[in-house]
Parts: structure tokens; C-alpha cells; sequence
């Protein structure tokens, strides 16, 4: 399940949808809160992780959640017309929280306009650049960054930058059989590595008690 709303800036997919899938579906001009990659688990695992390669928080980016909870309770968080505390107090919590406060059923993502936009990959270790992109990652010897925005703004992040301009969105999933997880890996982005089959970080003792209640 796939809607876009280009009028309102918005999208609403099911978690099982697929990063490249989101990608293709929206309008000329509008992006969303990850770069043109594939991951595994979709825009589920995504969540789950707290996102991949962004420079800014993404929680600010999801508006609402319909998930599944470990006992199996569907519970809606935030959304477009949702304005009680207790939902958008549950949106943050669960970006970021490594499936253990349950399953994505549907997201709310907001979407960003760009009059311009540039992928360019250089050769190297991660670090910041002058000009910070909207996401930022290395990928083996590369690291690559996707940024968007207003023309003048696009360019100026690609004279800094330098290096070449990636062709095409590129798909990691097959970096990860056993899933992806936090440790030591060919990919990596200002947050975490990330490994093959690597485990979660370990949960705050607050964060467990909000796990077990609901």
C-alpha cells in the first residue's frame, strides 16, 4: 500500500513497501526523509533502525504510526487529524527502537521539496563536509552523499564535495542476509556500522518499561 499526496506533502505506506518502491512513486520535486537506496525490511526495518545515512532527526519526519506491539496490540500514534499527546509522544520512541516496540502496519512520512538534487560518491573516509547533504554514508572505499534543495544550495554542496555522480539508486540488501544490524561492516553512516546479522543496542531500563506496557 503506496498514497501519495503531493498537495499536502505527505506519504502514507504500508511498512512492508520497499525504500526504491517509495522512490518511484513520488512526484518530480518532492523527496523523502532517506537517499535512493535499498535496505532490508523495507520501510519497516527502516523505522526500526531509526533511518539510514540523514543528517537530521528523523523522528521529526514520521508523523504518524499504525504498529503492532509485542503482545500483539494495534496501537495508531500521531497521524495527519491524530492530535492527542500520548500518539505523538509514541512516534519518537518507536524510530530508532530496533523492533522492540513492535512492527510497522503503516507509516506517515513527511516529504521535502527540492528544486535540484545531486548524488555524488568520492573516495575516503566519513567525515562532515563543509556544506552538511541531507544524507551522508560511506559504502566500502566511497563515501556518498545525497543532498537536495535549491539549486544555488545544490551546487555549492557539489563544488565542496567533489568527487563523481552516482548513477541510478544503488541496493545494499545484498550486504545483509541475516539482516542488518549495529557492528563492525562495509557500510556506515554518522550514527552506527552496520553489520551483517549485528544486534540491537542494548535497551535504557525507561525504554524496556515502555516496551513491556504496551
Amino acid at each position: 500500500m503506496l498514497r501519495v499526496s503531493a498537495a499536502d506533502q505527505y506519504l502514507i505506506a504500508s511498512g512492508d513497501t520497499p525504500l526504491l518502491e517509495v522512490w518511484a512513486a513520488l512526484p518530480q520535486g518532492l523527496f523523502p526523509p532517506f537517499p535512493p537506496v535499498e535496505l532490508p525490511g523495507g520501510l519497516d526495518g527502516l523505522l526500526k533502525r531509526g533511518g539510514f545515512a540523514q543528517t537530521f532527526f528523523m523522528g521529526s519526519e514520521v508523523l504518524g504510526l499504525k504498529f503492532r506491539s509485542p503482545k500483539g496490540h494495534i496501537i495508531q500514534a500521531g497521524g495527519l487529524t491524530v492530535k492527542n499527546v500520548q500518539g505523538y509522544d509514541l512516534v519518537r520512541p518507536f524510530v530508532g527502537s530496533f523492533g522492540a516496540l513492535g512492527d510497522v502496519l503503516e507509516a506517515t512520512l513527511r516529504l521535502r521539496p527540492g528544486r535540484a538534487s545531486v548524488f555524488l560518491r568520492r573516495t575516503g573516509e566519513l567525515s562532515t563536509p563543509p556544506i552538511r547533504p541531507r544524507f551522508l554514508w560511506q559504502a566500502l572505499a566511497y563515501t556518498h552523499a545525497f543532498h537536495f534543495g535549491h539549486p544555488l544550495e545544490v551546487q555549492r554542496f557539489a563544488e565542496t564535495f567533489g568527487g563523481e555522480e552516482v548513477q541510478g539508486p544503488l541496493d545494499y540488501t545484498g550486504l545483509f542476509p541475516q539482516g542488518m544490524g549495529i557492528g563492525p561492516g562495509s557500510l556506515s553512516d554518522l550514527r552506527f556500522s552496520w553489520a551483517n546479522g549485528g544486534a540491537r543496542p542494548e535497551l535504557p531500563e525507561a525504554f524496556r518499561r515502555l516496551a513491556e506496557a504496551i
